[in-house]
């Protein structure tokens, strides 16, 4: 009953987050959002109503009505609408931070004239098409003295890092082998979905892939050595030519140490029997020496997670010792955070503590996001697919 009491209060929370009286001792970090997206209000929006020292100052958006009926609904005081929105919205100096929710194709071109107007960014992953422009938005960013970070939110949250340690502390020996699975039925979205579109760096790899791959990477504590294998399902052509986008893909890697790892991302899971939909798949499975542990909902555990620890021969050993672990909040004393934050609150709380030059409970670095991208093309150049479009934008010479 307490479990379904807590479930019901972190959703309700998540839905209508807590309100706090913000700071007046210290500066307000007023962001900008580009574009009018469906992820922003639980990525930043209801967020900030929690954090004193943050708020959401403006929205651009192409269409001036779009932009400002989504600033009604979230009750902020600018819109930007038209052609040029997205420019006027970066040379506000009013605006002092910039969440970047734009189709993966143009995470590049608008990240790098935000950082050239001097905001620090916030950008939702994949960070950029190729691992190439993501390594050029770090180094701009960092050469500007401004706060980049890739937007892995669930990277953030205690209940990942707990994972982590127990890996860590050895009481399960080495990693063998880890399986990292997001799944979606068919249906989730439609065929003109932009996830689906090639030439803004679509495909799965780029959307539920690039989370794979970095919990993956995250688990392992090291990037992999090479991609041993990868298989791909592709979204049909109109026309019956060949489709460089990707519905459903399965990769294997190899890593230091003789362990292994594979990621398997799919957003078109065909009906069970024709007409019955899978359930969504978000799942984590660790195999070491001496057990196995398991995550059922790795990247949103601030809703709903459990966290299985097994210790035994994981190779089909039914008598294994099993525990049961749920972090919804940390346990360091002095840490920041509380059971109903989501994982974007707990990001939102890093990115604001380093752009006011603190140092974060937690951060994300330059290399990670570059690592990252480096490896989703490699995936895609084991199936033959090919990298996704790189941007044909440049900074304009000063």
């Amino acid at each position: 009953m307490a479990s379904i009491y807590g479930f019901v209060q972190r959703l309700y929370k998540a839905s209508v987050p807590p309100r706090c009286a913000k700071s007046t001792d210290s500066p307000m970090i007023r962001f900008g959002i580009l574009g009018a997206a469906n992820i922003a209000p639980a990525a930043l929006l209801k967020p900030v109503l929690s954090h004193p020292e943050a708020v959401v100052y403006a929205v651009a958006a192409r269409s001036l009505e779009k932009a400002q009926a989504f600033a009604r609904k979230h009750s902020i005081e600018k819109a930007y609408g038209g052609p040029t929105a997205y420019q006027e919205l970066l040379d506000d100096p009013n605006v002092d931070a910039i969440y970047n929710p734009l189709p993966n194709g143009l995470h590049y071109e608008w990240t790098m004239k935000a950082l050239h107007a001097g905001k620090h960014v916030l950008l939702e992953k994949p960070s950029s098409d190729t691992a190439d422009e993501t390594r050029e938005m770090f180094e701009y960013a960092k050469s500007k003295g401004l706060v980049l970070l890739e937007a892995f939110h669930y990277r953030f949250h205690p209940a990942i890092h707990r994972v982590k340690a127990i890996l860590d502390n050895g009481e399960l020996g080495a990693i063998k082998h880890v399986e990292v699975t997001m799944k979606l039925p068919k249906g989730f979205a439609a065929d003109d979905d932009i996830r689906f579109n090639y030439e803004l760096g679509g495909g799965i790899m780029m959307d539920m892939g690039c989370y794979t791959v970095n919990c993956l990477r995250y688990i392992l504590g090291t990037d992999p050595l090479e991609v041993l294998s990868s298989i791909s399902d592709l979204m049909p052509t109109n026309d019956g030519s060949p489709s460089k986008v990707d519905t459903g893909t399965t990769a294997t890697f190899a890593f230091p140490g003789d362990a292994t790892g594979t990621v398997t991302c799919h957003m078109r899971v065909p009906y069970m029997l024709g007409f019955i939909p899978h359930f969504p798949t978000i799942l984590l499975t660790v195999h070491c020496e001496n057990g196995e542990l398991k995550m059922f909902n790795f990247v949103m555990p601030s809703m709903y997670h459990t966290i299985e620890v097994s210790a035994g021969d994981w190779k089909g050993n039914k008598s294994m010792k099993k525990r049961i672990e749920k972090v919804y909040k940390p346990t360091e004393p002095g840490a920041k955070g509380e059971e109903w934050w989501t994982t974007y609150r707990y990001q939102l709380e890093a990115f604001v503590d380093k752009v006011k030059g603190l140092t974060p409970e937690y951060w994300l670095p330059a290399e990670d996001a570059i690592s990252n991208m480096t490896w989703v093309e490699k995936v895609y150049e084991k199936t033959g697919l090919g990298s996704r479009p790189q941007s044909n934008f440049k900074l304009p010479i000063p």
